[in-house]
Protein backbone atom coordinates (compact mmCIF):
# COMPACT_ATOMS: atom_id res chain seq x y z
CA UNK A 1 0.00 0.00 0.00
CA UNK A 2 1.24 3.22 -0.16
CA UNK A 3 -0.22 7.02 0.06
CA UNK A 4 -2.02 7.58 -3.50
CA UNK A 5 -5.75 7.04 -3.98
CA UNK A 6 -7.62 6.06 -7.05
CA UNK A 7 -11.09 7.72 -6.88
CA UNK A 8 -13.77 6.81 -9.79
CA UNK A 9 -17.33 8.13 -10.28
CA UNK A 10 -16.27 11.71 -9.49
CA UNK A 11 -19.06 13.96 -11.22
CA UNK A 12 -18.78 15.45 -14.52
CA UNK A 13 -18.26 18.82 -13.02
CA UNK A 14 -16.21 18.83 -10.59
CA UNK A 15 -12.97 20.27 -9.81
CA UNK A 16 -9.56 19.45 -8.49
CA UNK A 17 -10.05 21.72 -5.46
CA UNK A 18 -13.21 20.55 -4.49
CA UNK A 19 -11.50 17.05 -4.81
CA UNK A 20 -9.07 18.25 -2.12
CA UNK A 21 -11.63 19.80 0.03
CA UNK A 22 -13.48 16.38 0.65
CA UNK A 23 -10.13 14.54 1.31
CA UNK A 24 -8.94 17.21 3.06
CA UNK A 25 -11.65 15.56 5.97
CA UNK A 26 -9.69 12.35 6.63
CA UNK A 27 -6.31 14.51 6.39
CA UNK A 28 -3.77 16.17 4.67
CA UNK A 29 -3.73 15.89 0.68
CA UNK A 30 -0.65 16.43 -1.29
CA UNK A 31 -2.55 16.53 -4.55
CA UNK A 32 -5.67 15.98 -5.85
CA UNK A 33 -5.46 15.40 -9.94
CA UNK A 34 -9.27 14.62 -11.97
CA UNK A 35 -7.93 12.97 -15.71
CA UNK A 36 -9.24 15.39 -18.69
CA UNK A 37 -10.23 13.77 -21.82
CA UNK A 38 -7.16 15.68 -24.14
CA UNK A 39 -9.91 16.16 -27.02
CA UNK A 40 -13.03 17.50 -25.15
CA UNK A 41 -11.28 19.09 -22.42
CA UNK A 42 -14.36 17.27 -20.20
CA UNK A 43 -13.64 15.50 -17.04
CA UNK A 44 -12.91 11.15 -17.53
CA UNK A 45 -15.06 11.05 -14.49
CA UNK A 46 -11.76 9.29 -12.32
CA UNK A 47 -8.66 10.73 -10.88
CA UNK A 48 -6.20 10.52 -7.92
CA UNK A 49 -5.58 12.04 -4.47
CA UNK A 50 -2.37 11.44 -3.03
CA UNK A 51 -2.50 11.73 1.28
CA UNK A 52 0.31 12.54 2.74
CA UNK A 53 0.58 9.08 4.79
CA UNK A 54 -0.69 5.95 4.28
CA UNK A 55 -2.61 6.16 7.53
CA UNK A 56 -4.22 9.18 6.09
CA UNK A 57 -4.78 7.40 2.54
CA UNK A 58 -6.79 4.49 4.52
CA UNK A 59 -8.48 6.95 6.59
CA UNK A 60 -9.86 8.53 3.17
CA UNK A 61 -10.69 5.27 1.86
CA UNK A 62 -12.94 4.33 4.46
CA UNK A 63 -14.19 7.96 4.63
CA UNK A 64 -14.98 7.96 1.05
CA UNK A 65 -15.57 4.51 -0.87
CA UNK A 66 -18.70 4.11 -1.02
CA UNK A 67 -19.90 7.10 -0.20
CA UNK A 68 -22.08 10.31 -2.51
CA UNK A 69 -19.77 13.11 -3.73
CA UNK A 70 -22.10 15.65 -5.55
CA UNK A 71 -24.92 13.15 -6.79
CA UNK A 72 -22.74 10.24 -7.74
CA UNK A 73 -21.35 7.24 -5.23
CA UNK A 74 -17.61 7.47 -5.48
CA UNK A 75 -15.05 4.34 -5.92
CA UNK A 76 -12.21 4.39 -3.77
CA UNK A 77 -8.99 1.95 -3.93
CA UNK A 78 -4.72 1.98 -3.22
CA UNK A 79 -3.69 3.25 -6.99
CA UNK A 80 -2.04 0.40 -8.77
CA UNK A 81 1.02 0.97 -10.24
CA UNK A 82 1.27 1.86 -14.02
CA UNK A 83 2.29 -1.62 -15.96
CA UNK A 84 4.34 -1.51 -19.24
CA UNK A 85 2.53 -2.34 -22.40
CA UNK A 86 3.99 -4.66 -24.89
Amino acid sequence: MGNKLYVGGIPWTSTNEELKEAFEKAGNVQSATILMDKVTGRSRGFGFVEMATTEEAQAALDMWNGQEFGGRVLKVDFAQPIKERD
